[in-house]
């Protein structure tokens, strides 16, 4: 079952109306500094840890703002400074803060804090399906008396809240295009810089980079079975509705009996914000579970994984720049279109193959891993798929997009030269 939903989530923001217009009462109070605040929905990572290394090397004043205990020990472990966000002294370093960077929303930082600032949204994936304005979830709210005319309160605060970013960075000029759309912004404020948190799959030599990411598996979910092929499987969230995808007790028997036979695992990422009864009836060291708990980004993990499979995922852009083939799971395609909706076509993106079930998927998967025509013809569709979305792949995005957030008058440090 589902652990979130748009429902839930906007009916608790009309409740807190009165405290939004409290905070903001207090940032016409408060004056705002020159420090860097940093929040991330998905815990201490992403674009947003990427902007943070790159502001305090060029000697920015920096702040992480936490949700959790784990978050403020991840942060620790990286020299990161960190307050609760929801707490008074998260209010107020949110309210003083000079620079705002989010990557989900404005309730990565204090949300009832944000009036004022300059806020940068590196927002967290290329989007395939709808989001922002673009979806009707996001106005979604629960089914009572005058719903109808809350979903368009909601719409309209969800927009009056979009104006409040003043950076937003696309990986290129169609994504672009998506995210003018999905947060009702114009052009001078998206830029096209490419996107902070994807560098690392671009900087510096591949088996450098493959090194880094088998040992980060490795202290993950623990040591693989020498010369194992990783199929890393990462379904995206469903508004809050159950996953269709989950497999059957007899699908895991004959996904492990594949594993085993082709020497291969799987690791298995659920959205974050929902829960995946993904875990096999009887233990199997062919599968192991990555979720956000365990690994709160994993895009530093990707060049250690050999295929993706997913849905909607944003992943299925990224790991191009690897060139990794990618295989699509989507036995709710249609419903999935009708009701949330896609860029364009889901088949320009997925071809006209993906699978509806896990007997087909492992089809598809068993010929990648014993064709190698195969696997180079899906790692050349990816390749292809990922240039017609990523603008750069010199692992300099972060340097752009600090360089467009100095270039809209957010000065230097003191002491900088």
């Amino acid at each position: 079952m589902a652990s979130f939903s748009f429902g839930s989530g906007n009916a608790a923001k009309l409740l807190r109306i009165p405290v939004y217009a409290a905070g903001r009462i207090g940032t016409l109070l408060v004056p705002r500094g020159s420090r860097w605040v940093f929040g991330c929905g998905a815990g201490i990572g992403d674009g947003a840890l990427a902007l943070q290394r790159l502001a305090r090397t060029e000697g920015h004043d920096t702040l992480w703002l936490t949700a959790s205990e784990r978050e403020e020990q991840d942060a620790e472990a990286l020299g990161i400074r960190t307050a609760r966000k929801g707490s008074l002294r998260g209010w107020w370093e949110t309210a003083r803060a000079g620079v705002l960077v989010v990557t989900h929303g404005l309730g990565d930082v204090n949300r009832y804090a944000v009036a004022g600032a300059f806020v940068v949204q590196l927002w967290h994936g290329i989007p395939l399906k709808r989001i922002g304005l673009d979806s009707p979830a996001t106005t979604q709210v629960p089914q009572v008396p005058g719903a109808a005319l809350l979903q368009r309160l909601v719409a309209v605060l969800y927009r009056a809240a979009a104006q409040r970013i003043r950076v937003l960075p696309a990986a290129s000029h169609r994504s672009r295009g998506r995210l003018e759309s999905a947060f009702g912004l114009g052009d001078e404020r998206i830029v096209v810089t490419g996107e902070p948190r994807v560098d690392v799959l671009s900087a510096g030599p591949q088996a450098e980079r493959r090194a880094a990411a088998s040992r980060l598996l490795a202290d993950t979910v623990g040591a693989l079975p020498d010369g194992a092929r990783v199929a890393l499987y990462a379904p995206t969230w469903r508004d809050g509705a159950a996953d269709p995808a989950v497999p059957t007790a007899e699908e895991w028997v004959r996904i492990i009996r594949l594993l085993e036979e082709r020497n291969a695992v799987l690791l298995i990422r659920s959205h974050p914000l929902g829960e995946g009864g993904y875990t096999p009836p009887l233990p199997s060291r062919r599968v192991r579970l990555l979720g956000s708990s365990d690994l709160p980004d994993v895009t530093p993990a990707l060049a250690a994984v050999d295929v993706l499979i997913t849905d909607y995922s944003s992943l299925a852009f990224d790991v191009g720049l690897l060139a990794m083939p990618v295989l699509f799971l989507a036995p709710d395609a249609a419903e999935y279109a009708r009701t949330r909706g896609f860029y364009g076509r889901f088949e320009d993106v997925a071809g006209g193959d993906a699978a509806v079930d896990w007997d087909e998927l492992g089809t598809q998967l068993d010929r990648l891993l014993t064709d190698e025509e195969a696997f180079t013809a899906r790692s050349d569709r990816s390749a292809t798929l990922s240039a017609e979305m990523h603008a750069y792949r010199d692992g300099r995005n972060t340097r752009r997009v600090y360089q467009a957030i100095r270039a809209r008058g957010i000065p230097a440090p003191k002491g900088a030269s």
